[in-house]
C-alpha cells in the first residue's frame, strides 16, 4: 500500500482490497441484515458479526463513517488538551478498528512515536479482519496494534491506558452494562476517555449519561462542551449532535446504495480528561445560518447556557471567520478576539 496516502484514502484502499472478490449482492444482503439488527434489540450474549462476509459488509458500510466521527471528536479533544499525547490506547468494542485508525492519524507526527493500541471486541471475525486491514495499511500505530477478544459488558476488565475510546458501542448494551463499561473505562484511563454514539436523541441521552459518570469520576470535560456543568439543553426538547462529511468511493456507494459521492454522519460525543483542559469558549451546535450581511450562530457557551450570536459585516475579521465556521467548531476561532 502507498504509505504516503492520507488516512481516509488509505482506509478506502484497504477496504477495496477487503471486498475484492465478494459479490456485491452478497455484501448488500449482509448490510441489510446488519441494518435491521442494529435497529432492533441487540442481544449482548452473541456477536453481531458472524463470519468474514458479515465483517466485510460491515466494514464497507460503517468504517468510513465511524472513522470520520471519531476523527472529528479527537480533533476537538486535541484542541482542548494542548500538547498532551497518549502513549497507550485501548479501543473498547473496536470491531474492525475504525477508531484506532482515527487515533493513529491524530498523533502520527508526535516525536514520542506511534500510539500503542489494543483493540477489544467479542467478534473474532471482526478482530481478524481489523488486524488484516491494519497490517496491510503499513501505517505506524496500526500495523503493530494488538487485537484481543473480550466480552464487552459489566464483566469486562481493563488494563490501564492513557486513552480509552468507546465508539458506537453503548447502544448495543443494556443500561446496567453501559454504566459498568463507562465506569470501567474511567477507572482504567490514566489520561482521557472519548465516547462516540449515533447523533440521535437516544444516542445523545447515552452520551449525557456517560458524561455525568465521567464527571463523577473526577474527569474534566474537554469537548464538545465548553464546561463541565450540567448540559443546558432541556431534556426532551432537543439533543446535541454534530455532523462529519464522509467521502464515499464507488465501491462504498455500490454496497450502501445511492449515488452521491459523500454522506453526512450524524454523531454525539464526549471527550473527558483527568488533567485540566482548555475547552472552547463556545461551541457551534447547529449549522450556521448565512444570510445577507450576517451569520447566525447557535452556541453552547462557557456560561453554561445556549445563546444565538449574530455576526455582521461590521465585525470585520470575525464576520469572515463566521462565514467559514462549521457545525461543531469552537467559537470564536481565536479566544483573544472578542465575540460580538
Amino acid at each position: 500500500m502507498n504509505h504516503s496516502l492520507p488516512f481516509p484514502e488509505a482506509l478506502r484502499s484497504a477496504l477495496a482490497g477487503l471486498l475484492d472478490g465478494l459479490p456485491p449482492s452478497q455484501a448488500a444482503g449482509a448490510v441489510d441484515r446488519l441494518i435491521g439488527h442494529y435497529r432492533g434489540v441487540v442481544p449482548t450474549h452473541a456477536p453481531v458479526l458472524r463470519d468474514r462476509s458479515d465483517v466485510a459488509a460491515y466494514a464497507a458500510y460503517r468504517m468510513p463513517a465511524t472513522f470520520e466521527a471519531v476523527r472529528s471528536a479527537l480533533d476537538a479533544f486535541r484542541d482542548a488538551a494542548g500538547e498532551w499525547t497518549p502513549a497507550t490506547h485501548t479501543d473498547i468494542g473496536g470491531g474492525t478498528g475504525a477508531a484506532s485508525w482515527a487515533v493513529a492519524e491524530a498523533w502520527q507526527d508526535e516525536t514520542g512515536g506511534p500510539v500503542a493500541t489494543t483493540v477489544l471486541d467479542w467478534a473474532e471475525p471482526a478482530l481478524a479482519v481489523g488486524r488484516e486491514l491494519a497490517v496491510a495499511s503499513g501505517l505506524p500505530g496500526l500495523s503493530t496494534a494488538r487485537w484481543e477478544r473480550a466480552r464487552i459488558g459489566s464483566a469486562l476488565t481493563l488494563d490501564s491506558a492513557d486513552l480509552i475510546t468507546v465508539s458506537y458501542v453503548l447502544n448495543e448494551l443494556t443500561p446496567d452494562d453501559r454504566s459498568s463499561l463507562v465506569d470501567a473505562a474511567a477507572s482504567a484511563a490514566t489520561g482521557a476517555v472519548v465516547i462516540v454514539e449515533p447523533g440521535t436523541p437516544d444516542g445523545y441521552a447515552r452520551i449525557i449519561e456517560a458524561r455525568d459518570r465521567l464527571i463523577a469520576a473526577g474527569f474534566h470535560i474537554a469537548a464538545p462542551c465548553p464546561h463541565s456543568a450540567a448540559c443546558p439543553i432541556e431534556p426532551g426538547t432537543d439533543w446535541c449532535h454534530f455532523s462529519a462529511r464522509v467521502s464515499r468511493s464507488s465501491l462504498h456507494r455500490q454496497v450502501k446504495g445511492g449515488s452521491l459521492a459523500y454522506e453526512d454522519e450524524k454523531f454525539s460525543y464526549v471527550a473527558a480528561a483527568r488533567f485540566p483542559c482548555e475547552p472552547a469558549p463556545a461551541r457551534v451546535i447547529r449549522r450556521p445560518q448565512i444570510r445577507k450581511g450576517q451569520v447566525l450562530l447557535d452556541l453552547c457557551t462557557a456560561e453554561e447556557q445556549l445563546r444565538r450570536d449574530t455576526v455582521t459585516k461590521r465585525h470585520g475579521a470575525l464576520y469572515r471567520a463566521a462565514r467559514d465556521a462549521g457545525w461543531g467548531d469552537a467559537w470564536p476561532p481565536h479566544p483573544a478576539e472578542p465575540a460580538p
